[in-house]
């Protein structure tokens, strides 16, 4: 009989699937924004229309998770349940209603999966690979030096950023201002808890990846309807991650939404992912960006696989 296992990621921003087979073929992958970290920043709680959004979410996903056979499975939870007073209330409904393993990743953990997953189907690169992983609550870098996998996982994400400074509207040079201090200042934790990311500057493939990342390049590509080969693997210059960000910050949610490519439910955080990615690349070093859809989930199926 063929095994069937499922990934779940209970993100900051937005609940995903992805449901393989035992050769790795990809039979479901689903993404649906929810915003559980809605509110978390300011109050350490989970609010009960966020946990709702997720929990109904959850339950159809249970129901794909039937029609495709699937016996076993993980689900993870990051940023926002780490950082609220009910994240183990969370967990246990969810557990509930998936009927799979529940764990809650911490930093490490988070960035090892998703190195895996970003990694895997990359051509050779005589430069070291760091992926960032540009999350709701916090952003995931990791890279393997001499072997060892080294990461740092970023107390900020899109809707961080956006609730702390940004806000969702049109950004005035004062909150651009605020948001740029608090991400360097991230930066600066991050160098000196990982000095050897000091080695890479300057010959880096830098890998990005999860929702912002992915709605970037649909926005670059001019995608109206979402077309994975079109946007896994693309290469994004610095200038033209600058160029949208600049762009973004200075509509309305609304005329951001108009956009084609932009995904409901990211208009008004996806500038605040912009600015991470634009001071991450530049502090790298890295003058270009490559994207990936593969990602967290494809690292957990492929630890699945392997038990």
């Amino acid at each position: 009989m063929t095994e069937v296992v499922a990934a779940l990621d209970c993100g900051s921003n937005s609940t995903r699937l992805l449901i393989v087979n035992e050769h790795n073929e990809t039979l479901r992958r689903e993404s649906r924004i929810t915003r559980l970290s809605q509110g978390v920043d300011a109050t350490k709680t989970l609010l009960p229309e966020a946990l709702q959004r997720s929990y109904d979410v959850l339950s159809d996903y249970r129901t794909l998770m039937d029609d495709a056979g699937v016996l076993r499975g993980l689900l993870v939870a990051t940023s926002a349940v780490r950082d609220a007073v009910n994240g183990q209330d969370f967990l246990d409904e969810a557990q509930r209603r998936t009927g799979v393993d529940v764990k809650i990743l911490n930093g490490s953990e988070e960035a090892s999966f998703s190195y895996v997953g970003a990694t895997s189907g990359l051509p050779e690169d005589n430069r070291a690979t760091l992926i960032v992983d540009v999350g709701g609550g916090s952003t995931e870098m990791a890279v393997k030096i001499d072997g060892v996998l080294e990461s740092y996982s970023m107390q900020l994400g899109c809707v961080r950023v956006t609730e702390r400074a940004l806000g969702k509207g049109v950004v005035s040079p004062a909150s651009a201002a605020a948001a740029n201090a608090m991400i360097e200042a991230e930066l600066e934790r991050a160098w000196a808890a990982v000095p050897d990311f000091a080695r890479l500057v300057g010959n880096v493939r830098l890998v990005g990846l999860a929702g912002s990342v992915s709605t970037l390049a649909q926005l670059d590509a001019g995608l109206a309807t979402y077309d994975r080969d079109a946007v896994h693997h693309r290469r994004l210059s610095r200038a033209t991650v600058e160029l949208w960000r600049d762009r973004l910050l200075s509509e309305s949610p609304e005329a951001r939404l108009a956009r084609p490519g932009m995904v409901r439910g990211r208009e008004d955080v996806l500038h605040a992912g912009l600015f991470i990615l634009t001071a991450v690349m530049i502090r790298f070093g890295a003058t270009e960006l490559l994207t990936s859809e593969n990602d967290i989930l494809d690292g957990i199926t492929a630890s699945l696989l392997t038990r």
